[in-house]
């Protein structure tokens, strides 16, 4: 797998690689296409225990047209979506260059006549470079900040949290409303890196360090409590990303990274309100023998939560600070399981003009089984615990059990 499927894959699997180590390949003339991609498909079981929860809640909630029902039930994708990759590789000029086009088509929904779910197309994108001077990369693909910190989320290969309250437009079991995926690691331990237009430089491999620095599309940013979703943000200017990274191999292996977003945010309130949205992260992976131990953790100001930018400014354009991070850790049993456990929260502070249900934390506590029954093959187990709580004294924490059963193919 020569594209971002491959990163993901091999960023998930850090311990306890199952998969292929190359999609279907052929030489077309001066070309060699690699055509590659996964399937999987999860029984997602959701209990909501509470009527309610805040703004901005991951945890789901029960509903209450239908006797205040917590329970429910979906046949759906995990987290990573399934996955039809091409890429098209060749060398001339002594530049290697490359275009990778890919597609992922939904699974969940539930309602006659709409074809079973949504259909995306995540990335679009060429490069060029060699390995003497780095490469860069034009279109659209994975962001850089937070990049890191989803590809070393066990609940890759699963499903981990499904999303969010019912008021907030998300299904309980099936992931966020329009999406195809779940939500795994997002909002409870890092923000989406998401999938964005980009231009970006990625210096050569010096002996294990490397960075990346990249001009993207800027996002809007939606400022809301509980009473309004108030003002759109706009930007004439693109958004800044970047991340350094140190990779050492060896018995004990590892990882450390840091990264950086910024992007002004233009007209938040009817007076045009300037603010800069900015955040940092930082996180480390190692590996020794067969166990493999995580942490990440992040800032920032103006970014929101769960989604870059998502509730980052209050009705007065008067930016919220965020924070978060997730712990992980995997072991590999003889017989090639993989069991995990990984906790993760996101916080949100509120601003003094902020009077409403905003939710001041998600968390998350994810307990996993990822057997690879055969090369390709996993099967995956997992057991999720997800609470939102709110800045409101007067509100109770919403709570969600999931439990997930399914299979994740890759080829």
């Amino acid at each position: 797998m020569n594209n971002k499927i491959k990163a993901a894959v091999a960023g998930a699997v850090l311990a306890s690689a199952s998969v292929a180590n190359a999609g279907i390949t052929w030489d077309a003339g001066e070309w060699t296409v690699d055509m590659n991609g996964n399937v999987n498909a999860f029984a997602i079981f959701s209990d909501a225990k509470d009527s309610s929860g805040p703004v901005g809640g991951l945890a789901a909630t029960q509903n209450t047209t239908n006797d205040k029902s917590g329970d429910s039930v979906s046949i759906s994708t995990g987290l990573l979506p399934a996955w039809l990759g091409f890429t098209a590789t060749t060398r001339q000029n002594d530049i290697d260059t490359s275009v990778t086009i890919s597609f992922q088509p939904g699974m969940g929904g539930n309602q006659a006549l709409t074809g079973g779910g949504n259909t995306e197309n995540r990335q679009a994108f060429l490069t060029f470079g060699d390995k003497s001077w780095g490469s860069v990369k034009l279109g659209k693909d994975l962001g850089i900040f937070g990049s890191t910190a989803i590809l070393n989320d066990m609940t890759l290969l699963g499903v981990g949290a499904t999303g969010g309250t019912v008021g907030n437009g998300v299904n309980a079991t099936g992931g966020s409303a329009g999406t195809t995926t779940t939500l795994g690691g997002i909002g409870t331990g890092y923000l989406y890196a998401d999938w964005k237009g980009q231009i970006a430089y990625t210096t050569p491999n010096m002996n294990g360090f490397s960075a990346t620095l990249g001009v993207t599309q800027p996002w809007n940013a939606v400022a809301s409590d509980a009473q309004s979703a108030a003002s759109t943000g706009t930007t004439d200017q693109p958004a800044f990303e970047g991340q350094v990274s140190f990779s050492w191999t060896g018995d004990f292996a590892g990882k450390v990274w840091g990264g950086f977003f910024s992007q002004e945010v233009q007209g938040l309130t009817t007076s045009n309100l300037e603010e800069n949205a900015n955040s940092f992260e930082v996180g480390v992976s190692t590996s020794i023998y067969n166990i493999n131990l995580v942490a990440y953790g992040y800032s920032g100001e103006g970014v929101g939560t769960t989604g870059m930018l998502v509730n980052g400014f209050d009705d007065t354009g008067k930016a919220r600070d965020s924070d978060g991070g997730y712990v992980q850790a995997t072991y590999v049993i003889p017989m090639g399981t993989k069991l995990g456990v990984s906790y993760g929260v996101s916080k949100l502070d509120d601003t003094s003009n902020d009077t409403g249900n905003l939710v001041k934390e998600n968390n998350r506590i994810t307990v996993g089984a990822y057997h690879p029954l055969t090369k390709h093959l996993n099967l995956v187990a997992e057991y999720s615990a997800v609470e939102s709580e709110s800045h409101l004294s007067t509100q109770s924490d919403a709570e969600q059990d999931i439990f997930s059963v399914g299979a994740i193919l890759f080829f």
